[in-house]
């Protein structure tokens, strides 16, 4: 039996379900995820006459943002659908937003998938992009913060 040997982080793919445009391969490609967790809440209860522990009772799941970068794309399926977002939070006439359920697969040297990550009901809450600097010679990077209701693995 072969050794095993843990996957590695840098080889990954983000895919926006439902969001029109993302057939172009650059769309998939982020050099950053972070926020894929959770946390439970919980309630501390205590009873009388039990004075050497508090009960710890589960309540619910906190998930955080969830944060992509990558390098800025110009003509972007993705900015047109924060723009729709934009559009729908802040105007009463069109409602044509739809939160995106995201695909974040792990793959290994073949290409294959190691575990998958659905996060379901993302939509935007930030962007923002590097800062421009004449004195430097780097990728703008744009970075997109995404609240959504919660993730299950499906792999």
């Amino acid at each position: 039996m072969p050794a095993y040997y843990p996957p590695v982080g840098f080889h990954f793919k983000v895919e926006f379900q439902g969001v029109s445009g993302m057939d172009k391969d650059e769309e998939h490609r982020f050099q950053d995820v972070s926020g894929l967790s959770f946390e439970i809440e919980t309630e501390s209860f205590t009873e009388g006459g039990e004075n050497r522990f508090a009960y710890k009772l589960p309540k619910r799941a906190k998930y955080p943002n969830l944060v992509l970068k990558r390098g800025m794309l110009t003509g972007s399926a993705i900015h047109d659908w924060i723009n729709s977002a934009m559009n729908t939070f802040f105007t009463v006439v069109v409602y044509d937003f739809k939160p995106a359920d995201i695909l974040i697969t792990l793959m290994d040297e073949a290409g294959e998938p190691v575990a998958i990550w659905n996060v379901v009901q993302a939509y935007p809450l930030k962007w923002s992009m590097s800062d421009l600097n004449a004195n430097g010679n780097t990728i703008v990077v744009e970075t997109l913060e995404l609240a959504y209701q919660y993730f299950k693995r499906q792999m």
